[in-house]
C-alpha cells in the first residue's frame, strides 16, 4: 500500500526466487547424471602413426557433410596414395560415431586422412553432426594438434537453397551452385562467385571459418546450395570447379576411378534406401 500520493510501489512477485529455487534444488542424482551427460558429450580425438608434438601442415582440406564428403573420396583420396590417421570420437542427439576407420558413405564419421608423399597434406572427411556445444572442442583438439605457421585451409559444405538470401526466386535458381567466403588472409583466387550479403554460414563450416579468421590463419570455405539433402551425384559433382584450384590441383586422381566411385556411391545410397521401403 503507498504510503504517499505518486509513491512507486512493487507488486510482490515469486517469478525470480520460483527459479532460484529450482537451482537449489538439484539433487546429488541431478548434477551426477548432468556431469555424466557432459562428460558423454566430449570429443576425442584419436592420432595414429604420428609423432608426439604439433602435426607440420601446409594444406588442411575440411568436407562437411555427407556430399562434400563423397566428393573427396570420389576425386581425390585412394588407398594407395592416403593413409588414415585419425578419426574423431562424439556422441549427440544425432549421430554416434566409433573408432573405427572401415566406414560407408551412409556412416556417420570423421576421419583424417595423410598424403603419404607429402605428410604435410591432410584430408578430413566429417559426414556426422557436431552439436553448437562441441563445436568448440572440435575446433581446439583438432587445430590445436597442429602447427599454425604456413597452414592453409580449404573447406567444403552444403547448405539447402532455400537458405540461400536473394532478390530473386530461389525456384528460378539453376542448383546446385557454390559461393565462397573467405578470411582476409587469404589471397588466392577463388574458384566460384563470392557469398553476397545478407547470406550467412553456421553450424561447423562457419566455426572452422571463424577460428581461422581468429588465428588469421588463410582459408576459404566453399559453400554448395543444393536442393536435394541427401547423397546425391550431382551435388558432388558441382564440387567439381575446386579441381582447379591452388590447393586441390595436384591431388586429383584418374577420372576413371572416379566415375567408379561416383557409381559405388550411387549404388550404396540406394541400397540404404531401399531398407526403408
Amino acid at each position: 500500500m503507498a504510503t504517499f500520493f505518486g509513491e512507486v510501489v512493487v507488486a510482490p512477485s515469486r517469478a525470480g526466487l520460483d527459479e532460484e529455487e529450482e537451482e537449489r534444488e538439484e539433487t546429488p542424482e541431478d548434477r551426477e547424471i548432468r556431469r555424466e551427460l557432459e562428460k558423454k558429450r566430449e570429443i576425442e580425438v584419436l592420432w595414429s602413426g604420428l609423432a608426439q608434438g604439433p602435426l607440420a601442415c601446409s594444406r588442411f582440406v575440411v568436407a562437411i557433410g555427407r556430399n562434400a564428403a563423397a566428393f573427396l573420396s570420389s576425386f581425390i583420396l585412394d588407398s594407395v596414395c592416403w593413409e588414415v590417421v585419425g578419426v574423431v570420437k562424439l556422441w549427440n542427439e544425432w549421430c554416434r560415431t566409433s573408432s573405427t576407420t572401415n566406414v560407408l558413405p551412409t556412416d556417420s564419421f570423421c576421419l583424417f586422412y595423410r598424403l603419404i608423399s607429402d605428410p604435410t597434406v591432410l584430408l578430413c572427411q566429417c559426414s556426422c553432426y557436431v552439436a553448437e556445444d562441441q563445436q568448440f572442442q572440435w575446433l581446439e583438439k583438432v587445430f590445436g594438434s597442429m602447427q599454425k605457421e604456413g597452414l592453409q585451409v580449404t573447406i567444403l559444405s552444403t547448405c539447402p537453397v532455400a537458405d540461400y538470401k536473394t532478390q530473386e526466386s530461389t525456384l528460378t535458381l539453376a542448383s546446385p551452385f557454390l559461393k565462397a567466403l573467405k578470411t582476409k588472409e587469404f589471397q588466392e583466387q577463388v574458384c566460384c562467385p563470392l557469398l553476397e550479403q545478407p547470406n550467412i554460414v553456421r553450424d561447423l563450416p562457419a566455426a572452422v571459418l571463424s577460428y581461422c579468421q581468429v588465428w588469421q590463419i588463410p582459408a576459404v570455405l566453399y559453400q554448395c546450395y543444393t536442393d536435394v539433402i541427401k547423397l546425391d551425384t550431382v551435388t558432388i559433382e558441382a564440387f567439381k570447379p575446386l579441381l582447379s584450384s591452388e590447393v586441390l590441383k595436384s591431388l586429383v586422381k584418374d577420372a576413371s576411378e572416379s566415375t567408379k566411385m561416383l557409381k559405388k556411391f550411387l549404388t550404396a545410397t540406394e541400397s540404404h534406401s531401399n531398407i526403408y521401403i
